[in-house]
């Protein structure tokens, strides 16, 4: 039998932290180590327990910034092998570019609308903790709203059906499971990400995959663009 994820949960509001205690601990493939309310406590529990991942709000006491963000910064020095998992009630792109800058691997930012689905939270528990990356579709959907005739975007000479593709991708599906939700072969789809890395200039790197970063030049580009004619 596999090993349960050992999680850490810091929330400041006691509705979501119930809400957080309720679903994670019912969870067989989860085991919650620790339950704090502030930045102070969180520390303390990371260290006393050194979970597999920690599940934050992105505003954490009695700091005003997004500590969150900044713990899983410094996480990523201390203690590399701890997952962390940004709560935040902001579909904002700008947070999440922030916690990746530091690497995409082992990270997720989810809005706080998902504490009540069970299954995408676990999902994004276990993902992190296997040293994947997750990051709300909200937060894409943000940037397909605000599409424009911007056309220094290196994302400008994206068609459509790229963007349709890019943006499954940004939510974390597999070639197959993109494939499934377009209606195309997986063959396809291969080709359609290729296409994608080629005319962003992407490759691999060990610490952020050309995905990741596809994904993250989506959320960044602010103003949008204007998509090239074509399939």
């Amino acid at each position: 039998m596999a090993l349960r994820v050992r999680v850490v949960v810091a929330e400041d509001s006691y509705l979501v932290r119930e809400a957080l205690s309720q679903v994670l601990g019912a969870e067989p493939e989860v085991e919650l180590v620790a339950v704090t309310e502030n930045a102070h406590e969180l520390a303390k529990a990371v260290e006393r327990e050194r979970p597999d991942v920690v599940l934050t709000d992105i505003f954490m006491p009695p700091f005003r910034g997004p500590e969150g963000i900044h713990l899983a910064a410094q996480l990523r020095e201390t203690h590399p092998e701890i997952g962390v998992v940004i709560l935040s009630q902001y579909a904002e792109p700008g947070y999440a570019l922030e916690l990746f800058e530091s690497g995409s691997a082992s990270r997720a930012y989810l809005l706080k609308e998902r504490v009540g689905n069970r299954a995408e939270l676990v999902a994004a528990v276990q993902a992190v903790a296997a040293g994947g990356s997750v990051i709300d579709p909200k937060i894409v959907d943000t940037l397909i709203a605000a599409r424009s005739e911007t056309t220094d975007s290196p994302l400008a000479s994206l068609t459509d059906r790229e963007r349709e593709v890019l943006a499954e991708v940004a939510t974390g599906k597999s070639n197959g499971a993109i494939a499934e939700s377009l209606f195309l072969t997986k063959r396809a789809v291969e080709k359609h990400i290729n296409a994608i890395f080629l005319k962003l200039s992407l490759r691999d790197s060990d610490d952020v995959s050309r995905r990741v970063k596809a994904t993250l030049m989506y959320l960044t580009d602010e103003e949008g663009i204007a998509p090239a004619s074509g399939d």
